[in-house]
Order: structure tokens, then C-alpha cells, then sequence
């Protein structure tokens, strides 16, 4: 596959839209030496596909959002995936770089590398960029230099170097992150197990008065917290989930039963009167629930 040219073509968000790669072999080397002139700056842009970057000789100044490394001779990092990135030479920089996608090591998105290991790494807010420390992590560097030239000389199989030595640099990003990976699972685990009993709560109430320090104590826990964990797992307040509940509830009573009135379904849904449900009706699905029941109706009569 041999040294690729690097060009920036971005769309209106500054996602990068050139290819890295190939479908069947979603990995990119790059090559060149930077100078600190206009032409020669690399404008903030992200792509879905990793990269790692080396300092062959000189310097480059890399920024990422709240963030700027001053990288010499010999520095070695790699940054997310997502991760906005610029970088301008310091006054010039010979750079070596592979840009890979993460389905370049875990084969499919539903496989256990990428399900157990690679997904939950990537996308811990915490890993924005690492840059690999010369005194403790030499082997990684020296992962990524083994890589880079199998791909850049275009050796026969270079295709399983590249991917070995790049999955070994994974593997130890994972175990770096390890800790916050699997506290960020408990969490996750806990806040499945809170929303379903809130829900559960929810579901069975939801005709009558419902607060949310009554949704809260369902799951023993605080208004703040019950707040946090639907915006964590549904990205709902618990509120507008209760409104948009009782909405479907009532649009369903409509249909199923066509002769009873709009006045008994809006009650049995939790609301105060039949104008605040026809209001909150209009709202979600922009006709009235006698137009609503009418349309529903005629269609199921045909």
C-alpha cells in the first residue's frame, strides 16, 4: 500500500471526508515534513478512524479542544477518535503518521475486541489524545514504528504486522484506561437498574398525580440524581417522559375505544382537564384527539 499523500478535504462540520485506507483495509500511512507557513498548517478537522502520530525529526506544536502538546524529536501519541485536532511545525517537523478505523482491529462492531475492549475505550471522555512517554512506554513507540514501515514499505503481509502491532498499542490504551472503563460499566449497570424501576413506577401511576420526588423514591434515590440518570440513559427529563407516556396512552385509548369520550381518556392519562390534553395532544402529533381518532378510525374501516 505504501506512503500515502496527505490532503484535508472537510465538510461543513470539519469531518474529514478522504478516505484512510481502504474498505478492506482501513489503515493509512503518511509521510512529510511540515514547515510553519500558511500553507503547511493542518486546520483543525476529526475523522472516525484513530490516528497516531510521530516525530520523526524537529518539532510540532498539536492542539486538541482545551488542550496543546508541544511534541520533539522521538514523541509518539495517538488521538481518539471524534477528537478535534490542529497542529502547525515549531518551526519544521519531519511527521510519520498511521490513521486507522477501529474496525481495523476488531473486525466487526458487535465482536468482543470491540464490544468488551475498544468501544468502551473510545468512548470514555477521558481518552481525548495519550502521548506516550519516552522513559515508560518505549515498546509502544516502538509498536507503532514496526507498523508504520511494514506498511510503508509495502511488505508481503504486511497487512497482519500492521494490524498486530496496532492491536498491541489498543490492548495497552485499554489496560491504561482499565479503571475508569469499568467504573464507568458500574455506573452504566446501576442506572439501567434505577431507570427500569422509575419507569416501572411510571407506567403503573402515571393516571394519577405523580411528582418527581415520587418518581425519585421509586429508585431510592434523589430529585437530582433521578434527574442525571434520564438524561444519562433516555435523554429525557422525567417529566417530559411522563407527559410524552400519557400522550401515547391516550392517542392508543382513542382508537381502541371509539366511544368513549375525550373527556373520561384525558383523566384516565393524568390530566387536569380535556383542554390541557387536547393542548399537549396538539403538541406531539399536530391535530386535535378528535381528528386524531377520526383519521385512526377511517383507516383501520378500509
Amino acid at each position: 500500500m505504501g506512503i500515502q499523500t496527505c490532503t484535508l478535504n472537510l465538510n461543513h462540520t470539519r469531518k474529514e471526508l478522504y478516505p484512510h485506507g481502504t474498505a478492506a483495509f482501513p489503515c493509512a500511512a503518511y509521510w512529510k515534513e511540515y514547515f510553519d507557513t500558511p500553507e503547511d498548517i493542518i486546520r483543525w478537522h476529526w475523522h472516525e478512524a484513530l490516528e497516531i502520530l510521530y516525530i520523526k525529526s524537529g518539532n510540532l506544536e498539536l492542539r486538541i479542544p482545551s488542550k496543546t502538546f508541544h511534541l520533539t524529536e522521538g514523541a509518539c501519541m495517538i488521538i481518539n477518535s471524534n477528537v478535534l485536532h490542529y497542529a502547525i511545525a515549531e518551526p519544521r517537523c519531519e511527521l510519520q503518521s498511521l490513521v486507522f478505523h477501529p474496525t481495523l482491529i476488531t473486525g466487526t462492531n458487535d465482536s468482543v475486541f470491540s464490544v468488551k475492549y475498544l468501544h468502551p475505550l473510545l468512548s470514555l471522555t477521558s481518552f481525548d489524545a495519550f502521548l506516550f512517554h519516552r522513559e515508560n512506554e518505549m515498546k509502544q513507540i516502538e509498536n507503532f514504528i514496526i507498523a508504520f514501515k511494514a506498511l510503508a514499505n509495502d511488505d508481503t503481509g504486511f497487512e497482519f504486522t500492521v494490524r498486530e502491532y496496532l492491536t498491541k498499542i489498543c490492548y495497552f490504551l485499554y489496560l491504561q484506561f482499565e479503571h475508569e472503563i469499568k467504573k464507568k460499566e458500574t455506573l452504566q449497570n446501576l442506572d439501567h437498574l434505577r431507570i427500569r424501576q422509575m419507569l416501572d413506577y411510571i407506567h403503573t401511576h402515571f393516571s394519577g398525580s405523580i411528582s418527581l420526588s415520587d418518581i425519585a423514591k421509586a429508585s431510592l434515590i434523589s430529585e437530582r440524581e433521578c434527574l442525571r440518570c434520564f438524561q444519562r440513559t433516555i435523554r429525557l427529563s422525567p417529566m417530559q417522559y411522563l407527559l410524552k407516556y400519557r400522550i401515547m396512552q391516550g392517542a392508543s385509548t382513542l382508537v381502541e375505544q371509539p366511544t368513549r369520550s375525550i373527556s373520561d381518556i384525558a383523566s384516565s392519562c393524568g390530566f387536569d382537564s380535556p383542554s390541557h390534553f387536547s393542548k399537549m395532544f396538539r403538541r406531539f402529533y399536530h391535530c386535535t384527539p378528535r381528528e386524531y381518532r377520526h383519521s385512526m378510525v377511517t383507516k383501520t374501516e378500509r
